[in-house]
C-alpha cells in the first residue's frame, strides 16, 4: 500500500486567512501575494492528485477510498470556499490595474470565476464526486471468466483482436453481457448527475449546464455552434473516409458482413500486434524512443520511472481508462493505464508521455493558472506526441510489415477515432440541453447518433440493447462533462505537426516545445500558432487533413 496524503485543514485554513488579511501596499507585494497563493495551491494539488492516482489504483482500498473520499468531501469544498474569496481579494486590490500585461488573461480567468461561483453548489459537486467514485466502483470490478481465468474487460480487449471469428465473437459477446448487469445502476447514477448538473447551472444563472461548462472550461475561443459546426463537418468529411476504411476492413476479412465484433479483428494467418512482453519492456522501448526525439522526453520518463509514478498494469479493481497528472511540489508527472499486452498500450504511453512533456515544459511557470493547460492544448501535446514517435517504432516492431501495419493501425484509427469524439461530444449536448428526458429517450438517443456517426457499415441486427447502452463505458461523460471534443480539436492540430515534422523534424520538435512552453498564459489559437499551425476545425482544413491521411495511408499499403 502506498503512503496516503494527508492535508492538515486546519493549517491550510490558516494560511488562506493569512493571505486574505495580508495588506498589500504595491504591486511588488501583490505579485508576492500571488506566489505565495500558488505555493498553497500546489501544496494542495499534490496530496490531492496522488491520493487519486492511489486510489484509482485500487478501488478496494479502504484506506485509500477514505483519503480519496476525504479530498473530494471535506479539503476540496473547502479550497473551493477560500478560492472563491481569494479571487475576489485580488481581482478588488487597487493595485491589479498596474500589473504587467502578462497578468490580463489570469485577470479574464479570475474574472470568469468570480461570476460563475456560487457556495450553493459546493454540496452538490460533492454529491457529484460520490457518483464518479460510485462509477469507478462499478466499472472498476467488472470481471468476466474467460476460460475458467478471471479477466478484466481491458484484458479481454485483446480477443477482440484475434484472427477467429468465432474467438472474437464469443469474446465480445461476454464483454457486453457483463456491460448490460449494470446497466441499470449506470443509468441511475447518470439520471441524478444530470440533476445535480442542471441545478448547478441553475444557481449560476445559466440557462443550461452547457451554458455553465463552456465558462467552466474557459472556452474563450470558440462558441457551442462552433462545435455543433464541426460535428456536422466531421459527418460531412470524415465519416465517409471511415466508413471506406471499414469496407476495406470486411473485405479483408472476408466476411458477409461487418458485425461489431469484427472492428478490431485481424486477418487469418495474422497475430494481434504485440509490441512488448511486459510493462518493463514498454516502459524502456518508449523511453529509447523519447531518448531519440529530445533530451527532455527522456528525462521526464526516466524521472517517473525512478519516482515510482507509473501505474500501467491492468488487474481488478483498478479503474478503468487512463490518465496523467502532475504533482507541482516533487516537479514529476504520474501516468495511470492498463496494459493488456496490446499495440494500444505502447500508443496510450506515448500519448500520456505527451502529457507529461508538457508538465515538464511548464513547471517553471510561477502562476498556477498558466501551468494548468486547456485541454484543447493538452490534448494537442499528447497527441501529436502519439504522431511523432511514430517514426521510431521500429523499436517495438523489428519486423517490417508489422511496423507498417502499426502505423497503418493508428492512421486509420484516428480517422475511425474522429466521429467517435463527435458522437460523445454530440450526446452529451443532448444530455444536457433536454435534462428532462427519460433513461429510454436518452439511450434510444444515443442508437440513433451512433448509427449516424461511428457505425453506419457495422450491423448491429440483434444488438441494439448493447449499442444503447455503448456509451456507458466512457468515463468522461460521467467524471468530466463537455471533456472530450477537445480530443477531435486537438487531433486536428497533431496532424498539422506531424505533416510539419514530416517535412523538417528538428523544426517541428522545437515549435512543439515553444508551444507547450507557454501553457495557458496565452490563448489557444496563440499556442497553436506558437506550434506552427492552426486552431481550425473548419470544413476547409478537415477536407484537407483527411486528404493528407489518406496519402500517408497509401505509402504504407
Amino acid at each position: 500500500m502506498e503512503k496516503i496524503y494527508k492535508t492538515d485543514i486546519n493549517a491550510l485554513e490558516k494560511e488562506f486567512n493569512e493571505l486574505l488579511l495580508r495588506r498589500i501596499s504595491s504591486v511588488k507585494e501583490l505579485e508576492k501575494w500571488l506566489e505565495d497563493r500558488n505555493k498553497i495551491y500546489d501544496k494542495v494539488k499534490e496530496n490531492v492528485g496522488r491520493n487519486y492516482f492511489i486510489f484509482n489504483g485500487d478501488n478496494n482500498n479502504e484506506e485509500s477510498k477514505k483519503a480519496y473520499e476525504y479530498d473530494e468531501e471535506i479539503l476540496m469544498p473547502m479550497v473551493k470556499k477560500y478560492s472563491a474569496e481569494l479571487d475576489k481579494f485580488f481581482y478588488g486590490n487597487k493595485f491589479r490595474d498596474e500589473l504587467s500585461d502578462k497578468y490580463d488573461l489570469l485577470i479574464k480567468k479570475c474574472v470568469n470565476s468570480i461570476e460563475l461561483f456560487r457556495e450553493e453548489n459546493i454540496s452538490l459537486e460533492i454529491e457529484e464526486s460520490k457518483l464518479s467514485t460510485e462509477y469507478y466502483n462499478i466499472t472498476g470490478n467488472m470481471i468476466v471468466n474467460w476460460e475458467g481465468e478471471e479477466k478484466t474487460l481491458q484484458q479481454m480487449n485483446k480477443y477482440l483482436k484475434n484472427s477467429d471469428r468465432a474467438i472474437r465473437e464469443k469474446a465480445w459477446e461476454l464483454i457486453q453481457e457483463r456491460r448490460l448487469q449494470d446497466k441499470e445502476k449506470l443509468d441511475e447514477i447518470m439520471d441524478k448527475l444530470i440533476k445535480i448538473r442542471d441545478k448547478k447551472a441553475s444557481n449560476a444563472n445559466c440557462k443550461d449546464f452547457r451554458e455553465y461548462m463552456f465558462k467552466k472550461l474557459e472556452r474563450f475561443s470558440y462558441t457551442p455552434e462552433d462545435c455543433l459546426n464541426f460535428h456536422n463537418s466531421v459527418l460531412k468529411y470524415v465519416v465517409p473516409v471511415a466508413s471506406e476504411i471499414r469496407n476495406n476492413h470486411k473485405e479483408e476479412l472476408n466476411v458477409d458482413n461487418y458485425r461489431p465484433w469484427d472492428l478490431e479483428g485481424i486477418k487469418i494467418g495474422e497475430k494481434p500486434l504485440k509490441p512488448y512482453g511486459d510493462i518493463e519492456d514498454l516502459v524502456n522501448g518508449v523511453i529509447n524512443v523519447f531518448a531519440e526525439k529530445d533530451k527532455i522526453f527522456e528525462n521526464t520518463l526516466v524521472k517517473m520511472k525512478k519516482e515510482g509514478t507509473l501505474d500501467l498494469e491492468s488487474r481488478k479493481g483498478k479503474s478503468p481508462g487512463g490518465f496523467c497528472d502532475y504533482f507541482p511540489v516533487s516537479k514529476v508527472s504520474c501516468i495511470f493505464m492498463n496494459g493488456a499486452q496490446s499495440h494500444d498500450d505502447l500508443v496510450t504511453l506515448a500519448h500520456e508521455g505527451g502529457h507529461s512533456v508538457h508538465n515538464t515544459l511548464t513547471s517553471d511557470i510561477n502562476l498556477c493558472e498558466y501551468r494548468d493547460m486547456p485541454s484543447e492544448t493538452a490534448e494537442l501535446a499528447s497527441m501529436s506526441m502519439e504522431l511523432i514517435t511514430m517514426d521510431r517504432w521500429n523499436v517495438f516492431y523489428k519486423n517490417e510489415e508489422e511496423l507498417k501495419r502499426a502505423k497503418r493501425e493508428q492512421l486509420e484509427g484516428i480517422i475511425t477515432f474522429l466521429p467517435w469524439g463527435i458522437l460523445v461530444d454530440r450526446f452529451q449536448h443532448f444530455l444536457y440541453l433536454n435534462p428532462q428526458c427519460s433513461k429510454e429517450e436518452r439511450n434510444n438517443k444515443f442508437l440513433e447518433m451512433a448509427k449516424e456517426f461511428q457505425f453506419p457499415t457495422v450491423d448491429f441486427t440483434g444488438f441494439e440493447e448493447e449499442l444503447k447502452h455503448y456509451w456507458k463505458k466512457q468515463l468522461h461523460i460521467y467524471e468530466v462533462p463537455f471533456y472530450y471534443i477537445e480530443y477531435a480539436m486537438a487531433q486536428l492540430g497533431a496532424l498539422q505537426i506531424w505533416r510539419n515534422y514530416n517535412i523538417d523534424p528538428k523544426k517541428a520538435i522545437e515549435d512543439y516545445k515553444k508551444a507547450l512552453s507557454l501553457g495557458s498564459s496565452v490563448g489557444i489559437r496563440e499556442v497553436y500558432e506558437a506550434a506552427g499551425i492552426k486552431f481550425d476545425f473548419s470544413e476547409e482544413m478537415i477536407k484537407e487533413l483527411m486528404s493528407f491521411v489518406k496519402e500517408e495511408l497509401n505509402k504504407l499499403r
